[in-house]
Parts: structure tokens; C-alpha cells; sequence
């Protein structure tokens, strides 16, 4: 089985405590853990269907874990929106991701073409060496602390009607002086999308802390991302997916990408839906972030509400208990860190 041969190369020289039933998702408090999970052809494994259950049932099941994922398939398809679904699941239960938490086998592994030429080995050496490199990230990583950190709070929408901003403005109050808070509008106009530039030419920009399309990415969301501890994104549901304008400011982000990681940067979030799918754009987030762009991801990074009216999210019940535990969540992990 390929999976059980990536993790005896990734887990060698460990001692570790394996886990193959949801009944046995116990005492993992504070544990560093590196999901599993065989799809097999088809993307199913029911086993990792109760383990979901398990975690979606008791959310503090996994407070105070780190944990990174290993997703293998025997199609090219399945294996990311899988680990997608876990990874929120697990993050909701109190556990924090690495940045980069995510090591897929998908079908022949074409996908490790360019890490396995870069290294001068075979695809599977190529998802060995990703696995293991995975576990010691995840065996040491931690998240450093900050003495008057800034957070920079990124948005494409209207402050007098957006349910998202009034719910941001409430935790902004919880955050006082603590935290330095910078926020940038993103609304129409402002920045052009990613348009795919040849990778030499967006190195090229990245290394001089630019990108060829300039604008306010450059301007200003590219500085204040170099100085930052951590991001905000404030994400209203349009149409099950992340806002056109937010979509492209993770775009466009590669070109920085290409010159720096943001593992010591954390991503939070919050997720306003007018009637369901908030789970949808919380995903979203996980996989073009923290998945692919490398941001921490702590437990509980996102607020995920529902509220439809213009001032109706302010008035939701236990809205004010969730807003300050949310708060607290983002000073401590921007104040104290994680070892």
C-alpha cells in the first residue's frame, strides 16, 4: 500500500501512538498529529467519514493539537476538497494547522513532477521526502509571540450595510490597544485579478516586492503583509464562494509568495452567510492560505455566522459571548504565540 510506505519513511526514528478507529479519537489535548487518509479510486473512506462525526459531534476534541494531513488517491481527483473537509473539521475542533499542512499522493503523482526533478529522485522519493519534511514541520512547528502585534484586515465591502463589517467592527472593540489593526478595502476598481504571468516574470517582481499589475496590492497590501503578524479576512457568502475581489487578492499574492512564506503569519476569518454555505468560503480560505500560500492556521480561525438583513448579525442570539470569545482566540495567538 503506497500510503503505508510514504508514512514508515515520514515516521522513522519516532515514536508515535497510532489511531485507526473514530472510537479512538481520545486524550489528544495538546498532541501533534499527522492525519492519513487512503481514498482509494473513488475518494471514499467511511472510516474518515466517522472520524468526521467524531470531530464535528465534540469540539474540543482536538484542543490545544497541531496537526498536518496526508491525503493518497488512486485518482488525481478527491484527495484536496478531502483534506479540505478535514482540515476544517479538526480546525473547528480546536486543533491549529501548519502552514502548508498538506501532502497529497494523487494518482500516478504527477503532481510531484517538479519537486522530484528539483531533487533529482523519482516521483515517490519526491512523496517521501514531502511527508517527512511534513512531520518534523509539524513534530516542531510553533507560532512566535508578539509584543504589540499588527493585523492587517482585508475587505471588499460596504461598511454602513455589510453584516461581515459590523461584526468585525464588534470584535475590533474586543482587541483595544493590543493589537495593531490595518485595514485595506478591496471594493471594485481597486486591483486587477492575476493573470497568470509566466513564473520567471512573477519571480522576477516578486523579488523586487512587487507585481506587474501593481495597483493597491503593491501599494499597500504587499508592505503591510511583510510587516504584519497575522491576517483578517472578512468574507460575506457570494454565491457559495469568497467575493471576486477577495478571490483575486489571494491571487495575487503569489508574486510575494514567490519571494518569502508566511508560516509565522496567522489567518483568521470572518464568514457571513445569508442563508447557509459559510463552511464552503471557510474552506476556501484553508485551501488558497494556508494549504497553498503557507499562512498558521489556529484553532478556530474563523467566526462563521449566518445573517441575511442589513443589521440582523448584530442581533443573532449569543452573537456577543461568540464575538468576545473570537476576539480572545486572535489576541492570544497574535499576544502569547504557540509553542
Amino acid at each position: 500500500m503506497r500510503l503505508a510506505d510514504v508514512l514508515s519513511h515520514a515516521l522513522a526514528g519516532r515514536q508515535v501512538r497510532v489511531i485507526r478507529r473514530a472510537e479512538e479519537l481520545n486524550d489528544l489535548t495538546g498532541q501533534r498529529l499527522l492525519f492519513a487518509a487512503a481514498l482509494g479510486e473513488y475518494g471514499v473512506n467511511l472510516e474518515l467519514t466517522r472520524m468526521l462525526s467524531a470531530l464535528r459531534r465534540t469540539p474540543d476534541l482536538l484542543s490545544g493539537a497541531t496537526a498536518g494531513i496526508i491525503v493518497d488517491g488512486l485518482s488525481p481527483l478527491y484527495t484536496k476538497s478531502t483534506a479540505g473537509e478535514l482540515a476544517l473539521a479538526a480546525n473547528l475542533a480546536g486543533c491549529a494547522l501548519v502552514g502548508r499542512p498538506l501532502v497529497e499522493g494523487a494518482g500516478q503523482l504527477h503532481n510531484f513532477r517538479i519537486q522530484a526533478k528539483n531533487a533529482g529522485t523519482d516521483l515517490l522519493g519526491a512523496y517521501r521526502a514531502s511527508a517527512a519534511d511534513l512531520a518534523q514541520r509539524v513534530e516542531t512547528a510553533g507560532f512566535p509571540a508578539r509584543e504589540k502585534p499588527e493585523l492587517l484586515v482585508l475587505h471588499a465591502s460596504s461598511h454602513h450595510t455589510s453584516n461581515t463589517m459590523a461584526l468585525w467592527e464588534r470584535t475590533k472593540q474586543h482587541l483595544r490597544e493590543d493589537i495593531l489593526c490595518t485595514e485595506i478595502g478591496l471594493r471594485n476598481g481597486t486591483l486587477s485579478d492575476c493573470s497568470g504571468c509566466p513564473y520567471t516574470m512573477c519571480l522576477h517582481f516578486g523579488e523586487r516586492g512587487g507585481c506587474f499589475y501593481g495597483g493597491v496590492m503593491q501599494e499597500a497590501v504587499y508592505p503591510a503583509l511583510r510587516r504584519c503578524a497575522g491576517v483578517m479576512m472578512l468574507c460575506p457568502n457570494y454565491n457559495d464562494a469568497l467575493s471576486a475581489n477577495l478571490t483575486a487578492c489571494v491571487n495575487r499574492l503569489t508574486a510575494l509568495f514567490r519571494q518569502q512564506r508566511f508560516y509565522d503569519k496567522a489567518l483568521f476569518a470572518i464568514v457571513v452567510s445569508g442563508y447557509s454555505g459559510g463552511d464552503i468560503v471557510a474552506r476556501q480560505l484553508i485551501d488558497g492560505l494556508n494549504m497553498n500560500k503557507s499562512f498558521y492556521l489556529p484553532a478556530r480561525f474563523a467566526m462563521i455566522e449566518t445573517a441575511n438583513d442589513p443589521g440582523e448579525a448584530l442581533a443573532l442570539s449569543g452573537i456577543e459571548s461568540r464575538v468576545e470569545a473570537f476576539a480572545a482566540r486572535v489576541k492570544k495567538t497574535l499576544l502569547e504565540g504557540e509553542e
